[in-house]
């Protein structure tokens, strides 16, 4: 169940507040993500949060993708310089604020990377951090490693500013009317060696070219926080917003339910690039008191206009926060090979899942 501040989708969708701040231009740091370059999922399958900026990272460097890229399509304009989404300038910010429901810990780690999509993969979220362990969950969570698992429920609240997009438009993507994308001449021979029914020859390519490519992205920065609850605590909060709506909580009825009155652990805020500088002025800045109870909240920004604006300016493009993988399928011309392609890359998709 995800919750966001604007308009009611379905049933299970309430929606909670959408947040609009001044623009500005910050600082950014090189990356050599961009759209159209190739990587290899099976290299890094389980720890691609290593080499992608999606969670915080105990670095220093200002990095936001890592992994190694290759240019297979010859149309692939070269990176442009960075650019700032367009937006109305009478806007101070452009964001999100929602929060989203979670029976489990799969159900939490699907909802942190819920804007993450790999052709092909149906579970995207483990390709990013299928390898992570309890304790490397609760770390880059910001929650405490006995809250992870068991008989426990979350809600994972986030406060995200876009930054940058980008997406690949070359001719032939689609395969549609007989099109298909040109490639670069290595990529052509390898892609031209490949034989239906010679599963060696499709893991050849892969190994040389990928599996993937980049297909779209948007870089950012955001704000996220856990909060961990008891099966019926849970059940009756989420029952409360499913029936009743947002709408008609009052403010410190919502700061109650995110409160340790209700939960049963408050999780730090997080930084999804690991900004130490946003972190700190969030612990300092986004305090909330509830009886004898005193702890930081993302609830704290809600109708604040000024810590809205502040938080803009800090929120600047150091993370990936949307992320579109689209398989290599496009690269080979004979519907056969192509198919084939498909099947072998379905089959080593479906061993990693098993088996990470």
């Amino acid at each position: 169940m995800r919750v966001e501040w604007a308009v009611s989708a379905q049933p299970w969708l309430l929606v909670l507040l959408a947040i609009f701040v001044r623009q500005s231009s910050p600082q950014q740091p090189a990356t050599p993500l961009h759209p159209g370059g190739a990587i290899n999922l099976f290299s890094r399958y389980g720890y691609l949060s290593i080499s992608i900026r999606v969670v915080p990272r105990n670095d220093s460097e200002p990095w936001i993708f890592r992994e190694p890229t290759v240019d297979v399509f010859r149309d692939t304009p070269p990176p442009p310089p960075k650019k700032a989404l367009q937006k109305d300038r009478s806007l101070v910010f452009d964001g999100d604020f929602h929060m989203e429901f979670c029976d489990d810990v799969r159900q939490l780690m699907q909802a942190y990377f819920r804007d993450f999509a790999i052709e092909r993969l149906s579970e995207p979220w483990r390709a990013f951090a299928g390898s992570w362990g309890r304790s490397a969950v609760a770390r880059h969570l910001g929650i405490n490693s006995t809250f992870v698992g068991g008989q426990h429920c979350y809600v994972l609240v986030r406060v995200a500013r876009r930054r940058t997009n980008a997406k690949l438009e070359i001719p032939g993507l689609g395969g549609s009317d007989g099109e298909f994308p040109v490639l670069t001449p290595p990529v052509q021979k390898e892609a031209d060696s490949v034989v239906a029914g010679n599963a060696a020859t499709v893991d050849r390519f892969i190994r040389s070219f990928g599996s993937h490519y980049v297909s779209s992205y948007v870089t950012g920065n955001s704000l996220f926080q856990v909060f961990v609850y008891t099966p019926h605590i849970y059940a009756r909060i989420k029952e409360r917003l499913r029936t009743r709506g947002v709408a008609e909580l009052s403010r410190s009825e919502l700061a109650s339910f995110f409160s340790p009155w209700y939960a049963e652990h408050t999780g730090k805020i997080q930084v999804a690039s690991g900004n130490s500088t946003v972190a700190s002025w969030a612990h300092d800045k986004l305090r909330m008191s509830f009886y004898f109870f005193s702890f930081a909240s993302l609830l704290r920004l809600h109708g604040d206009a000024r810590l809205l604006r502040r938080l803009d300016g800090l929120l600047t493009d150091e993370a990936v926060l949307q992320l579109e993988l689209k398989s290599l399928a496009p690269a080979f011309r004979n519907p056969t090979t192509r198919k084939w392609f498909e099947e072998v890359l379905d089959n080593r998709l479906r061993l990693w899942e098993v088996n990470m």
